[in-house]
């Protein structure tokens, strides 16, 4: 979106036939991150940019429910319907003439050096293709783009190294009014099963909630792993493959827990199971940054900042979710996030935005949910912009100019929110 509004002729390439990434291919049905504490007192929106613009039109569609709080009113969190998010999606990339080509997925990458991708290569209906750009943008998660053209990074299945998978999934008929409380009281009558021996849940507690009709919930509470306990491998087609098919067990369990056991969801039904398993991490580049968990828990400021992230440390680990929120005293409640943390090593025409971009493993536990991964998105497609009409290496784009026409695009810094005690910190960060 940010690429193609400054004129470029862009192209966005899609597996599925529907855009969304995790938001709809995964059921994630929330954003997160778009919303920071500020100083412990104030909920505000932090993210800002082409994301406005997908909020109006979800609006539009009558597709976004309020926001409502999370992990007990320490962050918002913004539920939307899934089938909004797609139209909204398909009419935002339209009005800018971004050209879509669904269900194509990339396969690998012809060089024109070692340091320059010349063509991504993609199978489809229509046969093999290459397609051939002067700027390429990785946002496929895996880093898929990024690996084929030589960029180091970091992928571990070692225990502990790769967060767990999920699968979502949706229930209908919920009587609203019944299923009050319901959010704290199904992990309570879980943990009490657990405790009678009667049952055994694939993780501690759950995530219900309502979305935009109150007779309509998601929930995310599976964890799929192999039959070993270590996490999957999401770019290994046999641990995929297993794990659609175990996240589909484990659905089946918790609903039928929840629909005899918790008031308001007699009538309920699974009304959706999506397309796929929900992917935390894979690989991840290691480029001219690495955004880290201090980063995240002291608030951190970077000169080359291209906007903030709110979203607390969030650790999906063996058989529980470990939540962690800044510690220093008045947590202005975001850090922002660097420029160097999409731009890989040794690949000159390439960025990499998203869950996969430059991140130690803990720091993209926060780093990789939908508000932070806007950020970076926007970021690369402006960069992009200012790369090709300077002649410029992606690595070389001026971070001053970037950041002005970030901020007059509507993107937020944060500077006029401080957190006391940081300033070494962000000086060792320069």
């Amino acid at each position: 979106m940010a690429a193609a509004r400054k004129g470029n002729s862009t192209l966005l390439v899609e597996c599925y036939g529907f855009l969304g990434g995790a938001g709809t291919i995964a059921g994630l049905s929330n954003f997160c991150g778009l919303h920071a504490k500020i100083h412990g007192v104030e909920h505000r929106q932090v993210v800002h940019g082409v994301v406005d613009d997908l909020l109006a039109r979800l609006r539009r569609f009558e597709g976004l429910a309020a926001v409502h709080p999370a992990f007990g009113g320490k962050i918002l969190a913004q539920a939307y319907d899934t089938a909004a998010f797609k139209l909204a999606a398909d009419d935002l990339l339209q009005s800018a003439d971004v050209k879509i080509l669904f269900h194509a997925l990339a396969v690998g990458v012809t060089m024109r050096s070692d340091t320059a991708i010349d063509a991504l290569l993609i199978e489809s209906k229509s046969g093999r293709e290459a397609i051939r750009a002067r700027v390429f943008i990785d946002c496929s998660g895996d880093a898929d783009l990024a690996r084929w053209a030589g960029a180091p990074f970091e992928h571990s299945n070692q225990p502990g190294a790769t967060y767990y998978t999920s699968h979502m999934f949706r229930m209908s008929d919920v009587e609203p009014n019944a299923a009050a409380g319901a959010s704290r009281l199904i992990p309570q009558l879980m943990a009490e099963a657990e405790s009678r021996g009667e049952q055994r849940f694939p993780r501690r507690g759950a995530i219900v909630s309502p979305i935009t009709h109150e007779s309509e919930w998601y929930v995310n509470a599976t964890q799929t792993k192999r039959p070993d306990g270590s996490a999957l491998d999401a770019t290994n087609v046999d641990d995929l493959s297993y794990g659609e098919i175990e996240g589909r067990r484990q659905i089946w369990q918790v609903f039928d827990f929840i629909h005899k056991h918790v008031p308001g969801f007699e009538r309920a039904y699974i009304v959706d199971i999506p397309p796929q398993i929900g992917i935390r991490e894979t690989r991840r580049i290691v480029g001219r940054y690495q955004l880290s968990v201090d980063d995240v828990m002291n608030c951190v400021d970077f000169p080359d900042a291209i906007g903030v992230n709110g979203w607390p440390v969030e650790a999906h680990v063996t058989g529980d979710v470990i939540v962690r929120f800044p510690t220093i005293a008045d947590a202005r409640g975001f850090h922002q996030l660097p420029f160097r943390m999409i731009v890989p090593q040794r690949i000159e025409n390439l960025y990499v935005a998203g869950r996969c971009a430059s991140m130690t493993h803990e720091g993209q536990s926060s780093a990789r949910v939908s508000g932070p991964c806007y950020v970076m998105g926007q970021a690369a497609g402006t960069a992009a912009d200012l790369a090709l009409r300077s002649g410029a290496s992606c690595q070389s784009v001026d971070v001053v100019t970037l950041q002005r026409q970030l901020n007059a695009d509507g993107v937020y810094f944060g500077a006029d929110v401080r957190s006391p005690g940081t300033e070494e910190t962000n000086r060792a960060r320069a």
